[in-house]
């Protein structure tokens, strides 16, 4: 049985900007204590979500780098190191093991579409670059690209390429995946509004978007169910939908990062050519800090004695979004 990297709720990790459109480093630190703090499980660096796209190479590893130092091994971190380039893939993935990751993530080529046999040898090239445990990234809704069932099961043969984040939304695959490479491959799911089914089908967790908001909550839906406590899984799914898919209303990172501006985080603008909901669009939903005041118990910081977070009856004195004391402003109360 190969090794599993995370159990539970990895946060697809935001990359907070300045004004300038610099990395803001004060931010990162602030945001990987928030994630040390609130029961997030692994942190996943420089993906999708980290606008890994529109960082410059020397940036990428130093984000990897500096999260690495932060963390310390207290938590996982994954490294994204994709590329449409082989050759990129494997320097960023010799780079990204020298700046400290624990595992690596690598989405498949994009826009250059290859075939299932250069999917296969793209990722045995990236496998071998290191000896760190990689996880497979399967996005096609992105990609244009679709890793088969049959090429995961030739993937799993390989030591070091041990899970998948599977987003294809295709069960009937994840199934087949879940049946053909047994333990020699963990699924993750790759998406925040299908976890529950996910973990139904022998899933250990996520790499979630939905964790830059609410953490604790995020870890929960995965480990109610692996307490076996399906329902309360369930539950929180659910009361957390509307949230998820507002997360998503335009292209991720683009929702998250300004959701997290409204509440009181700094981490700016998305880099072009990724730019802000215009406000046509943006009056069309509600906003996601919008959809938690209406989410029965979310309170901010600061409220005090037993409190139903998740409107399940089970009281807690911890929060599934705790924050620093910018966020006092934003206090939200049950109606």
């Amino acid at each position: 049985m190969k090794p599993l990297i995370f159990e539970g709720s990895a946060v697809a990790l935001v990359t907070p900007m300045k004004d300038d459109f610099s990395v803001n480093y004060d931010e990162l630190d602030r945001l990987l204590d928030f994630h040390l703090e609130n029961k997030t499980d692994a942190v996943v660096a420089v993906g999708t979500t980290g606008e890994s796209a529109t960082l410059t190479d020397k940036e990428h590893i130093e984000v990897i780098a500096f999260c690495a130092k932060k963390l310390h091994g207290r938590l996982p971190l994954i490294a994204g190191a994709g590329s449409n380039n082989t050759a990129h893939a494997v320097e960023l993935s010799k780079a990204a093991a020298e700046a400290g990751a624990d595992a690596l993530l690598h989405v498949t080529p994009y826009y250059n579409k290859t075939s299932q046999t250069g999917l296969y040898l793209h990722f045995k090239a990236c496998a071998e670059a290191t000896r760190l445990p990689v996880i497979l990234y399967n996005v096609p809704t992105r990609t244009g690209m679709n890793i088969l069932p049959e090429t995961y099961l030739k993937l799993s043969r390989i030591s070091n390429i041990v899970a998948a984040k599977e987003a294809s939304g295709n069960f009937s695959q994840m199934a087949k995946i879940s049946a053909l490479c047994g333990d020699d491959l963990t699924l993750y799911s790759g998406n925040d509004d299908q976890i529950t089914s996910a973990l139904a089908i022998g899933a250990k967790g996520v790499i979630s978007v939905l964790a830059n908001i609410v953490p604790e909550a995020t870890h929960d839906i995965c480990q109610s169910y692996f307490d076996g406590d399906s329902a309360r899984s369930d539950t929180l799914q659910l009361t957390y939908l509307e949230l998820i898919e507002n997360l998503f209303r335009d292209v991720n990172p683009i929702p998250v990062k300004q959701a997290m501006n409204n509440m009181g985080f700094e981490v700016g603008k998305c880099r072009l050519p990724l730019c802000d909901m215009d406000a046509a669009a943006a009056e069309q939903r509600p906003l996601p800090e919008q959809i938690l005041r209406k989410i029965r118990g979310a309170v901010w910081l600061g409220t005090a004695g037993q409190t139903d977070w998740y409107g399940d009856g089970q009281t807690g004195t911890g929060h599934p979004f705790v924050a620093e004391e910018p966020l006092k402003s934003c206090i939200l109360m049950e109606s």
